[in-house]
């Protein structure tokens, strides 16, 4: 990358993958480097995707550090800049760069049972743990993944899905019932209380829409998850990603620099403002 951070490299796309359409279309992209340029990055960390006319957005690593011949992003038609992404096709030239943030402890994690909880768009900042987890099974103990959309339409990385069913615990649901749905009907923490994973020697991570990450959290404490046991990240709070834009700031903390990955034991003690 470029001695200077804020300086993007010139990026390609390689490939686009459409998750979900409608109000909340989510595209995933692939992104090369020419001359095999770019950067190596941790599971948690974020980049910054920049299209020029139109804006930067800083955007979750959705590929596995492992993963060196692309970058992965998935990506919810929201705003100016990414609704202009949405609009771009294979072959386009983005700015990228990074990579911004801390990352998941994932070496302290050697040996405990890992239960990860998603919603929506929310699956992309933890699935690069996921991913790596599973690569890595032997060192750690069972792998559960529950995820959860608005309806069977709306889940992201399906065909990926029936493949991590062969290797981990697999628990999808939908918000509402659907003719011929046969996971689970209902809203992620309801799921989660559900099959009610135990919390021995257990880590919890999780990501999503706020509203759910507020109960998830609230649920795995009433199943008895400690506070230092439950992880998230607020990576949609990360602006400038270098931590001098001061727009990210939670109290005292900028996220840039601090976050955006949590125990919720460290999380709990700043204002509730993300």
């Amino acid at each position: 990358m470029n001695a200077n951070v804020y300086l993007p490299a010139l990026a390609r796309i390689a490939g686009i993958e459409e998750e979900t359409r409608g109000a909340r279309a989510i595209k995933t992209f692939r992104i090369e480097f020419p001359e095999g340029g770019g950067f190596d990055h941790e599971c948690g960390q974020c980049a910054m995707l920049s299209l020029f006319g139109k804006g930067e957005v800083m955007i979750s690593i959705a590929s596995a550090p492992a993963v060196k011949e692309y970058k992965q992003f998935s990506i919810m038609k929201s705003g100016r800049v990414t609704t202009a992404l949405h609009d771009l096709d294979v072959g386009d030239v983005i700015g990228i760069r990074g990579p911004y943030g801390n990352q998941f402890p994932l070496d302290q994690w050697k040996g405990r049972n890992l239960i990860f909880v998603g919603g929506g768009v929310g699956l992309a900042p933890i699935w690069p743990v996921i991913q790596t987890a599973v690569a890595n099974a032997d060192d750690f103990g069972s792998i559960t993944v529950f995820y959860g959309a608005r309806s069977s339409s709306d889940i992201m990385y399906k065909a990926d899905f029936e493949e991590l069913a062969r290797k981990a615990i697999v628990q999808l649901s939908v918000d509402g019932a659907e003719d011929g749905w046969k996971g689970y009907t209902g809203f992620v923490p309801a799921n989660l209380m559900d099959k009610a994973p135990s919390p021995d020697n257990a880590i919890a991570i999780t990501c999503g829409p706020p509203i759910m990450i507020k109960f998830v959290i609230q649920n795995l404490q009433k199943l008895g998850f400690a506070d230092e046991q439950i992880y998230t990240t607020i990576e949609n709070k990360m602006k400038c990603g270098v931590g001098k834009c001061g727009r990210c700031n939670v109290g005292k903390d900028y996220v840039c620099v601090k976050g955006p990955v949590y125990s919720w034991a460290e999380l709990k003690t700043l204002p509730q403002e993300y």
